[in-house]
């Protein structure tokens, strides 16, 4: 048995109820199934491959949510040999820029030359599906989204680099109860 997160696309308290979400991952068949904060971040146990865990987590949704999310699946594991590595640490960022994780569904078939940047928004690198972007706050933000949007399209779903932490924080809490 393996140690999964998923990310879902576009999800907030007002759209979908995190119990109604866990109760739907548990209707999968998953085990352990725990949400965590409000923004359809959910760690959970299951067999199988991401794409086959993915499917049957995608199903689930379809029949017991009302608005079936774009998901993103990742092995636990993946994720922490992710937050180990630190991709930001190749690149000089301000101490108050916000590190942002993008999962994209696939490796894109084609790349632009990284970094890229607008209005202070820039897509440092990517690696394993996951893009890694940097920005200050400022009174144009969301800018990062804009460029990644722009970049690499719609179908993604966003985290920030702390909300991965707690993710995995999460799973690690699960496996040790």
């Amino acid at each position: 048995m393996t140690r999964f997160a998923a990310f879902l696309r576009g999800v907030s308290p007002t759209n979908c109820k995190m119990p109604e979400l866990a109760r739907s991952f548990v209707a999968a068949g998953f085990t352990d199934v725990k949400t965590v904060l409000s923004s359809g971040n959910v760690v959970f146990t299951a067999s199988g491959t991401e794409r086959s865990v993915l499917k049957k987590a995608q199903a689930a949704m379809q029949e017991h949510l009302d608005n079936p999310f774009k998901l993103f699946v990742r092995r636990v594991d993946v994720l922490q040999a992710m937050l180990a590595s630190d991709p930001y640490a190749a690149f000089k960022l301000k101490p108050d820029a916000k590190r942002v994780v993008t999962f994209l569904p696939a490796e894109p078939a084609a790349v632009p030359k990284l970094p890229i940047e607008l209005d202070g928004a820039r897509i440092l690198c990517l690696k394993d599906r996951a893009l890694f972007s940097a920005y200050l706050p400022s009174p144009k933000s969301p800018v990062f989204m804009v460029l990644i949007e722009r970049t690499f399209g719609k179908e993604v779903t966003t985290r920030t680099w702390e909300t991965v932490r707690k993710v995995c924080a999460a799973s690690d809490n699960m496996a040790g109860a």
